[in-house]
């Protein structure tokens, strides 16, 4: 099978964005998937997600519920799996 035969039919795919804003600024952006990390702890409590600000440079970290972190994974965004230390 040739490249060109296994390729056949599909379509240019856009990139996934993600809507997000910054508690300090107030800026309301789109940021891509590459400009997001998750991070999915043990609890709820150690679960979130974190950018920074393409407008005022703040890093912000935000929490992540299972729908959140369902949606980031989906749209390719790097993910770090915490351990627990117990």
């Amino acid at each position: 099978m040739t490249a060109a035969v296994a390729f056949a039919g599909m379509r240019r795919v856009s990139p996934v964005v993600f809507k997000a804003g910054c508690p300090d600024c107030r800026g309301r952006f789109e940021l891509a998937a590459s400009a997001l990390r998750l991070a999915i702890g043990a609890t709820s409590r150690t679960t979130f997600y974190s950018f920074t600000c393409p407008e005022c440079g703040t890093a912000v970290r935000k929490p992540a519920g299972e729908r959140v972190v369902e949606l980031l994974t989906g749209g390719g965004v790097r993910t770090l799996r915490l351990h627990s230390t117990v």
